[in-house]
């Protein structure tokens, strides 16, 4: 069987070497000059920063089985103790998120009145049968003011997103099969756990700790493990500009440095961003290309500020979100030098701002001089950090996460017909079933499972 797969992000890396390693044909295209998509590690003046996704939460067997595959395992860094620790920006100033019921109950995070509303939750009514937003579940079991601090901050530190227009079971599905299985989150959680502890663990699993975890270099280790796994059947600056189907399989035009060929394969994997695909797929099936088009994509900016050792007051935690009601120009921060030491030399300190997402696209317009002053005036008026910075670097992704806006399972599903309109053709990718690096890592390792069948 050959396959072909467009794209070299982390899904069509991990899914050319898993089928490699099963003795499959592969070929695997990527148009740019680097493999890894928006997994970008750099080093520069004594930090490594990350272009795109910062970290992952070492809860996902697939991605440890898939590391100690290429024997980089032992170069997984969880993150420092400290970085447990997490603030919010909310009423004007940051506060530390809670780490327990009792200690939101305690905290100042919220009024009173939030509080005594978040006590009732085990009497929440089940939500509609249909498609529902974040915000209408959050407000549903928490009220409105845990729904504007809480429920908001949790979605922004992933999709960026408006809580109004994402669908919670596109974004959440745990919790919102939580309340289907128990009615109340709180008594779910409760239930569920205990059935965890008491259900063994099954034989082969590899163990994950369950922390915020990264590798000792960056990301980048696992996407230069990947490419150096595939050898020759990665070929970069190499970009699919047409698909044809035949009898037996499938034709990819593809434009090489200069140079237009045809490659023959039994199998095309289209592990691209969504309007990517759709622009393939178009001259094939319009219904399946106008599916694609429609999942919107939030625009985020990462900026980051390096200072040196002594500059700016000790770090203290993993960073801290900014709710929308807020009204701030920055989605939240992270303290990398606290949260992964490794990552700076000598004492130095790197913070990373967050900037735009689907509720400020504005923002990710300004060019990189903008974007710096703006990250340094918010981190001097939220956080207190007047110094001047000795590394600056600002990153633009236009179309950056995808947002799993309400009608998303739908969509889906739609996609998924589609889909078998086309034999032989398959999509993966973090557009459709999880935006996160273990997510994607998960369904590339599933669809080996698939295409070896």
């Amino acid at each position: 069987m050959r396959v072909v797969i467009v794209g070299g992000g982390i899904s069509g890396l991990v899914l050319a070497q898993g089928l490699r390693a099963r003795g499959t044909e592969v070929t695997l295209l990527e148009a740019g000059a680097e493999p890894g998509g928006n997994i970008q590690t750099h080093r520069r003046d004594g930090f490594v920063t990350e272009a795109g996704p910062n970290s992952f939460l070492d809860r996902e067997p697939t991605l440890r089985a898939l590391a100690a595959r290429l024997g980089i395992e032992d170069r997984i860094r969880t993150a420092d103790p400290s970085a447990k620790r997490r603030y919010l920006y909310s009423g004007g100033k940051l506060r530390a998120l809670p780490q327990s019921p009792p200690a939101l109950i305690k905290s100042d995070l919220l009024p009173w009145t939030a509080k005594l509303r978040m006590l009732g939750e085990p009497l929440t009514r089940r939500g509609p049968t249909g498609d529902e937003s974040l915000a209408d579940f959050g407000r549903r079991h928490v009220g409105n003011a845990a729904t504007e601090v809480l429920v908001d901050a949790m979605q922004t530190g992933i999709y960026a997103g408006d809580m109004e227009a994402l669908s919670v079971a596109a974004v959440f599905p745990k919790i919102a099969q939580l309340e289907k299985r128990h009615r109340s989150l709180l008594l779910g959680m409760v239930r569920e756990r205990k059935a965890e502890r008491a259900a063994p663990t099954p034989a082969g699993t590899p163990a994950t700790t369950g922390a915020v975890a990264s590798f000792d270099g960056g990301l980048g280790v696992l996407v230069k493990a990947l490419a150096g796994a595939l050898g020759p059947a990665l070929r970069l600056q190499a970009r699919a500009v047409g698909l044809r189907r035949e009898t037996a399989g499938w034709r990819v035009a593809v434009e090489e440095r200069g140079q237009h060929t045809e490659l023959e394969a039994d199998r095309v994997v289209l592990a691209v961003p969504a309007f990517t695909a759709a622009e393939l797929v178009r001259p094939l099936d319009t219904a399946l290309a106008t599916q694609l088009d429609g999942i919107a994509y939030a625009p985020i900016a990462v900026v980051h500020l390096g200072f040196a050792p002594g500059a700016v007051p000790p770090q203290d935690g993993f960073g801290f979100l900014v709710p929308a009601v807020e009204k701030r120009r920055v989605l939240g921060v992270i303290h990398v030098s606290s949260t992964f030491p490794w990552r700076t030399e000598g004492g130095r300190v790197l913070y990373t701002c967050l900037i735009g997402g689907a509720r400020r696209p504005d923002l990710v317009e300004l060019d990189e001089a903008a974007l710096v002053t703006l990250a340094r005036e918010e981190l001097r008026l939220m956080a207190g950090v007047t110094a001047e910075p000795i590394l600056t670097e600002a990153v633009r992704w236009k179309r950056g996460i995808p947002q799993y806006n309400l009608g998303h399972l739908g969509r889906l599903a739609a996609i998924d017909e589609g889909v078998t309109r086309l034999p032989g053709l398959f999509l993966t990718g973090n557009a459709y079933r999880g935006v996160g690096l273990t997510d994607c890592v998960r369904e590339a390792t599933g669809l080996v499972d698939t295409l070896a069948r």
